[in-house]
């Protein structure tokens, strides 16, 4: 199957890698925006070294995959099926419509991107033919 593979073109970026860049990068600035806006968690300020810390990672994320680096493209992965693995657990607790609808819908659309992740990070790793 590997055969049949052909390697990235330099430039280009398939959708996953976009797709996944953006939700990396949105998650992050999203989360850091809501902070400095003062969101509260159960009525308190969460501690700033999580939410800074996070963020960072995720903004690193996003940045790692829209160069497609093998290693960022790989820890999105990860964090896409920790994901949604958290959110089947969160199926299994549901207790209203909400909890029935919503982590369908998210573990649908990680494993959607983690499965079309997996032929794009094969494609960045592909090794030069030889002679080439």
């Amino acid at each position: 199957m590997r055969a049949v593979l052909r390697p990235l073109q330099p430039g280009e970026r398939p959708w996953p890698v976009v797709i996944g860049a953006a939700l990396a990068g949105l998650l992050g600035a999203i989360n850091l925006i809501s902070y400095l806006a003062g969101v509260k968690i159960d009525g308190k300020h969460p501690a700033p070294g999580g939410i800074i810390v996070f963020s960072a990672l995720m903004l690193a994320c996003a940045v790692g995959v829209w160069r497609m680096w093998y290693g960022a493209v790989l820890a999105l992965m990860a964090l896409l099926a920790i994901v949604a693995t958290i959110f089947t657990l969160l199926f299994v607790e549901a207790s209203n419509l909400l909890g029935f609808l919503v982590p369908p819908v998210v573990i649908a659309g990680t494993g959607f991107l983690f499965f079309k992740l997996v032929r794009t990070l094969s494609r960045i790793q592909m090794p030069r033919a030889p002679g080439r």
